[in-house]
């Protein structure tokens, strides 16, 4: 075993489409991002290593700067690190910088925020090319209504109503720094900014907005929903598809 003084700590910023994959966290019997990164890594350093993710992307989720860390005894230069990593990895996983850093740091819990976008298509023709991208929505959304939600979601707040079951954290409390939703010609996207996030708080927060678009609920109703801190009144989930990890900041 390597001494500790001789460990390097490597900082990888991957982008990848999640269509083929079932999230990033390994997982038994399923091909996930992070089985795939650590065995073609295992492989250019001769040894095994834990691939350490700034979170665990859902299966079907895209990221265009996923940060993830491992620690070697490996002298591999960063650079050749990487290009030997691309010409391993399938053509749908990307490493965009490989760059030593301080053996503290920690892809998770060195990460001060993360940001998200989701994107949909609101028209009434599919995009075939763009299936695995977007939520194709065919009926016209109210996007005012849905803009006028979006500022509820600023600040500190229990965000138990846009969590699903089964999620890891004990505190539903986050902070959301910034939030918006654009119009762009038939694509809606919405982008977040938080010091993190709940099991599918994103999808859910989308579709509980797709709902106000659709006229189901009110304004009103949508704050009555997030201050009941209950999953069972907020929209459906939207699919994972249309999500995209945009950028973690440290």
């Amino acid at each position: 075993m390597a001494k500790i003084e001789s460990l390097r700590n490597i900082r990888l910023v991957v982008t990848y489409d999640g269509s083929g994959y079932h999230g990033w966290q390994r997982q038994k019997d399923h091909l996930t991002i992070q089985e795939v990164m650590e065995s073609r890594i295992s492989r250019i350093v001769a040894h095994e290593v834990k691939l350490l993710g700034s979170g665990r992307t859902d299966a079907g989720v895209h990221a265009c700067n996923q940060v993830c860390n491992f620690k070697t005894s490996s002298q591999i230069p960063c650079r050749s690190l990487q290009k030997g990593l691309n010409s391993l990895l399938p053509e749908d996983i990307y490493v965009k910088e490989a760059a030593d850093v301080p053996l503290k740091f920690h892809a998770r819990f060195s990460a001060k925020s993360k940001i998200y976008e989701y994107r949909i298509l609101n028209r009434e023709e599919p995009d075939i090319f763009l299936r695995r991208y977007v939520w194709h929505i065919p009926v016209p959304l109210n996007t005012d209504a849905m803009k006028a939600c979006v500022p509820m979601l600023l600040g500190t707040h229990d965000f138990s109503s846009f969590m699903s079951s089964g999620g890891s954290a004990k505190n539903p409390v986050r902070t959301v720094i910034r939030a918006s939703l654009e119009d762009k010609g038939p694509f809606i996207h919405f982008t977040i900014e938080a010091n993190g996030f709940l099991k599918h708080m994103v999808r859910n927060i989308v579709g509980t907005l797709v709902k106000t678009g659709l006229g189901k609920i009110s304004e009103q109703d949508f704050q009555g929903i997030f201050l009941a801190r209950d999953r069972q009144l907020a929209g459906v989930k939207a699919p994972a598809q249309g999500l995209f990890l945009v950028r973690v900041n440290y």
